[in-house]
């Protein structure tokens, strides 16, 4: 966690509270993950933002070893902000720029699903539509040609806006690296997952992850 997050304890509700799973709060000057299987970089504000997002939390102590842990195959998971700190610190390709209108936007969002053979998406089906919310002001999408032409020539993108609101390229909503262990989405899974709330599309991800046998 960074100063500033706020999804931390939505994304530990659905970890822990909904699915059992043996769930670690890890600040941002720790430098040891604890053995965690999967690490999941919740939505908010990281400190810095009023640089660009994710810019000074890309040097945390915590980082360095996401990377080593990436490196050796571990999971990482970045939703919103945390997508953001994922293209900041180069796990991911591209970068999150001010939405198309400049507007913060808070909405709920259609999604289409492009890869269904990822771990995080197994129990999906093939070119499912789910609905998932939205709340952010930098979560357009952007990068070069040859890197978005590389994006699509990979695989890359896990997920696309049915109906863009933000302006992101290619109608981008979330993204992998191309070993398929680092998924980066501007979407909140985490906030639809709980009956309570009237949706549960977001469940899928976080079930596809203990299908796959990822987590001890």
């Amino acid at each position: 966690m960074f100063p500033g997050s706020n999804c931390d304890r939505d994304v530990a509700w659905v970890t822990q509270g909904l699915l059992g799973q043996e769930t670690r709060w890890l600040w941002h000057r720790e430098s040891d993950l604890q053995g965690v299987d999967v690490v999941i970089l919740p939505g908010g504000f990281s400190y810095g933002d009023y640089l660009r997002c994710g810019a000074l939390a890309r040097s945390a102590p915590i980082l360095r070893s996401v990377v080593t842990h990436v490196q050796r195959g571990g999971y990482v998971l970045g939703i919103c902000n945390g997508f953001q700190v994922l293209t900041e610190t180069g796990l991911l390709p591209g970068a999150l720029i001010r939405n198309r209108g400049l507007h913060f936007i808070c909405d709920r969002v259609q999604l289409r699903l492009e890869r269904h053979d990822l771990v995080w998406t197994k129990n999906y089906t093939p070119g499912q539509t789910i609905e998932l919310p939205i709340a952010h002001g930098e979560g357009c999408y952007y990068c070069d040609q040859d890197t978005l032409d590389r994006l699509e020539a990979n695989r890359q993108v896990v997920w696309r806006y049915q109906n863009n609101p933000n302006g992101s390229l290619h109608d981008i909503a979330g993204i992998c690296n191309q070993a398929g262990n680092v998924l980066g989405m501007m979407p909140h899974p985490e906030r639809a997952a709980d009956r309570a709330l009237g949706n549960t599309d977001g469940l899928a991800l976080f079930t596809s992850l203990l299908s796959s046998h990822i987590c001890a």
